[in-house]
């Protein structure tokens, strides 16, 4: 089984397992972790927006026009950003690190 890192806003890291092909979100999700996913990955909020670590963000797939829209909406976005119910875990990303921002909105309530 792979793994994911994930840092807190306060820079606290938890590294979970990762089954293949399973979302980043819903791994986050099912590790108690602070993603929203108010869309549940309906591509229809920004409140998965996660910062991928530079080392990771090339190894990912494309980001397709519909998550860069709803990416537009995140709070602190950055070059590494993406909406973590658009990446599906493979056996290449094991080890991803991935960042929480320190907020989100949820533009859906």
């Amino acid at each position: 089984m792979a793994k994911i890192t994930f840092i807190d806003p306060s820079g606290n890291s938890t590294e979970v397992d990762a089954p293949i092909g399973k979302s980043v979100m819903e791994i986050a999700q099912t590790n108690n972790l602070d993603i929203e996913g108010a869309c549940e990955g309906s591509l229809a909020c920004s409140t998965c927006h996660v910062i991928i670590s530079t080392e990771w963000y090339d190894k990912l797939s494309s980001v397709a026009e519909e998550e860069e829209d709803m990416l537009d909406l995140a709070h602190g976005l950055t070059r590494t950003s993406r909406l973590c119910c658009q990446i599906d875990m493979t056996e290449e990303l094991d080890g991803l690190v991935v960042t929480l921002p320190a907020e989100t909105h949820n533009l859906m309530i």
